[in-house]
């Protein structure tokens, strides 16, 4: 099985997560609104959806939608 082309990675210490697609860093995103828009920009479309399909975004260390640091 291959893995998802887009990682959101854990929660940083002061909060955000770091967002990658395809090993290029897409920025950092403190809610799902920056995520949404990262992925938009990268001209990937319906990414109101995408976030939730694990085909496309893989949530690691932590839970899907956490942004603060545990």
């Amino acid at each position: 099985m291959r893995s998802a082309p887009i990682v959101v990675h854990r929660p940083s210490p002061s909060g955000g997560r770091r967002v990658t697609a395809y090993g290029t860093i897409l920025g950092l995103a403190h809610d799902d609104h920056d995520l949404i828009e990262f992925l938009r920009r990268a001209g990937l479309p319906d990414s109101e959806t995408l976030i939730d399909d694990p085909r496309w975004v893989e949530w690691r260390g932590g839970r899907a939608h956490q942004w603060d640091a545990a």
